[in-house]
């Protein structure tokens, strides 16, 4: 999942942003707003899911999947202010039955036993630990429980800061730093009972594993916004979908230096038409913020403040108590502590943006290309 695999230079710590027990932030820090910081909403409350077993998976030696990737966000999002708004918990593992809707028998036991025998290399870039197996069923279980709790009114939106990410699992085998794909098993518990679930994906490596899970699933509409050629090699714009899929897989293949103002138009001029046609019940964000400009795996040009609008122009696309976000990639740890700041900060429908967004009109054809296949929307 890296360019050459450049894990040893990229393994030290930049930022370092601690949170309270369990690993799960206690509301704001004591300290007074910061002038011009953001006033959250009472209305608008973030469910907030992570877990101290979270920290205990290890991904190998100076490994840029790495422990210090969570005290990152929670920093980050400490950073944001949202007081009240914020709802931490603690997640409930994935049971075998709801893994199973993605994995196969032979994998899981596989991970299990792997695990259980002190972990190793799964693949040339995957690695797991000891404890990597029960951080892995919490990670899968984050989406779960946090649906759970949406549906109970617990909360209006909901984040899952978890780890090891899930985007490049497939079904039977580990990828991509990926052990067990998190979004896609909650997208399976929600299309089973008869939902219809958008998955977007703005992680900058394209989420080869959830799309190859659902590339014949016509419940299940997948977007993926991410850089072009890069690892692993997967998603590009004439990859649709197959059989009663076709036309519910979308990609956007975008070049290194893309900004922002391009990922806002693939939302506005392709997504959101799609999902006024087709009507979606539920949102679920597989947010990576490796397209961060700092990112040491990549060369795409975004920066916390485009998370933010992005984040904000996705939200509605949805109901109300139907987005739930997932921690996928980013691996500069400055830059992704702001940017999950800002995607949970929009989440709660606040304005904050630690950085200014960008603009440079590059890979607004790869939008407009998407356009011409996935434009059924605007015809007639």
């Amino acid at each position: 999942m890296s360019r050459g695999h450049r894990a040893s230079e990229h393994g030290g710590e930049r930022r370092s942003s601690g949170g309270g027990a369990n690993g799960v932030p206690n509301g704001v820090p004591g300290a007074a707003f910061r002038p011009g910081a953001p006033i959250p909403s009472p209305a608008v409350q973030v469910l907030f899911a992570t877990h101290d077993r979270f920290l205990e998976h290890v991904a190998g030696r100076h490994h840029p999947e790495r422990p210090e990737r969570l005290d990152a966000v929670i920093g980050g999002v400490a950073d944001a202010h949202l007081g009240d708004t914020l709802v931490p918990f603690a997640p409930r593992p994935a049971t075998r039955q709801e893994l199973e809707r993605v994995h196969d028998v032979a994998y899981l036991d596989h991970v299990e036993q792997f695990c259980a025998a002190g972990g190793g290399r799964l693949d040339p870039d995957t690695g797991a630990s000891a404890s990597s197996y029960d951080a892995a069923l919490l990670a899968a279980g984050a989406g779960l429980d946090a649906v759970e709790r949406l549906e109970r009114n617990e909360g209006d939106v909901a984040f899952c800061a978890v780890r090891p990410p899930g985007h490049h699992a497939l079904a039977h085998r580990a990828m991509g730093f990926c052990l067990f794909n998190n979004v896609a098993v909650t997208a399976a518990h929600l299309a089973e009972r008869g939902e219809r679930v958008l998955i977007v994906d703005f992680d900058a490596h394209h989420g080869n594993g959830t799309q190859d899970l659902f590339y014949d699933d016509s419940r299940i509409t997948y977007v993926s916004m991410h850089e072009w050629p890069l690892y692993p090699g997967t998603g590009a714009i004439s990859e649709t979908g197959r059989g009663a899929g076709v036309g519910h897989t979308v990609n956007f293949p975008f070049p290194a230096g893309t900004t922002g103002d391009a990922y806002l138009a693939a939302v506005d001029d392709v997504i959101a038409p799609l999902a006024e046609e087709w009507t979606p019940t539920w949102l679920l964000i597989s947010a990576g913020f490796d397209a961060h400009r700092q990112d040491p795996l990549t060369d795409l040009g975004l920066t916390s403040g485009d998370y933010a609008l992005l984040t904000e122009r996705l939200v509605p696309l949805v109901g109300p108590r139907r987005v739930v976000g997932f921690l996928e990639g980013g691996y500069d740890l400055e830059g992704l502590a702001r940017s999950a700041g800002a995607c949970v900060a929009a989440l709660a429908g606040v304005r904050y943006q630690p950085e200014m967004p960008t603009s440079s009109g590059l890979g607004r054809n790869v939008v407009d290309a998407a356009l011409k296949i996935h434009g059924r929307a605007h015809d007639g």
